[in-house]
């Protein structure tokens, strides 16, 4: 891993300009606050495998963030690449010692109502979330997936890992049913700025729901993420594990964070998934 901190390549490219760590660290790790150390590395495979292999020696509240990654997973193994300096591409590493573990499964739920709330506000974009992981944005009528969320455990904690197209043209997306936060209209692609925000939003809901020892409702995350859960009101197809599928509408996200849907014979609530939101009654993949 090389770190990115040099100043001699800080304007190597005028258009996706290295991050600024310096200034990151003065606006991010503030006394009192949850983050304590944020490193940037120039280039790593998965930020999330980094954290996760040194674990035992990390603080909670840590930061590892890359300005490009090579081997970048998501949920079912799912590759995540994309050109440097064009998109954020980070982990978190999180001890809520005082929550029983059977609720830790929110974070992620967590994570991304904290990234669209705090994206919504630094880059004035109207995000949704997809259940359980993706970050939503509207491109010519269309939701198309900006972002995707990774938690792992890990040592004593959870690795949280973020991977986010900022400035990305539209022939440098990997699909057609993806997007960037610049062609969805963004005001701002400020990597920096929206760093920033979206950290600072993890603080916060964090910060409620292991106040509320991981209770989601107590601490209203339950009812954030059901409110921006583009999932919810859908017909979708599951494709749940042991080649088994599920289709129906998804009417509610229960207590534990699993989906529940509404198929001819009652309410089925799962766990894990692939999830593909149907359009109509034809069932045509949006």
């Amino acid at each position: 891993m090389t770190p990115s901190d040099a100043p001699q390549s800080r304007w190597s490219d005028l258009g996706r300009p290295p991050l600024n760590v310096p200034a990151l660290r003065r606006g991010l790790l503030r006394p009192g606050s949850l983050w304590t150390a944020l490193d940037v590395v120039g280039s790593t495979g998965s930020t999330n495998t980094d954290l996760a292999a040194r674990a035992a020696d990390l603080t909670e509240g840590t930061v590892l963030v890359a300005e490009e990654q090579t081997a970048g997973r998501g949920r079912l193994e799912r590759t995540w690449t994309a050109p440097a300096r064009s998109g954020l591409f980070f982990s978190v590493y999180l001890t809520p010692e005082n929550v029983p573990a059977e609720r830790w499964g929110w974070l992620p739920l967590l994570t991304g109502v904290a990234a669209a709330t705090g994206l919504a506000r630094a880059a004035g974009v109207d995000m949704a979330l997809k259940w359980p992981n993706d970050l939503l944005v509207t491109v010519g009528g269309e939701e198309r997936k900006t972002g995707g969320i990774l938690a792992e455990r890990a040592g004593d904690g959870v690795v949280i890992g973020i991977g986010l197209n900022v400035s990305l043209r539209a022939d440098e997306l990997p699909a057609p049913t993806a997007a960037s936060l610049a062609l969805a209209g963004a005001v701002s692609t400020d990597r920096e700025t929206l760093l920033r925000g979206v950290l600072r939003s993890v603080e916060h809901w964090y910060g409620l729901w292991r106040d509320a020892d991981g209770d989601a409702a107590a601490s209203g995350v339950q009812e954030a993420y059901a409110a921006g859960c583009a999932t919810l009101g859908k017909a979708v197809r599951a494709q749940l594990p042991g080649d088994r599928t599920l289709t129906g509408e998804a009417v509610a996200v229960d207590g534990d964070g699993r989906l529940v849907l509404s198929t001819g014979d009652g309410r089925e609530a799962v766990s894990a998934g692939d999830i593909v939101h149907l359009r109509g009654v034809a069932g045509g993949l949006t």
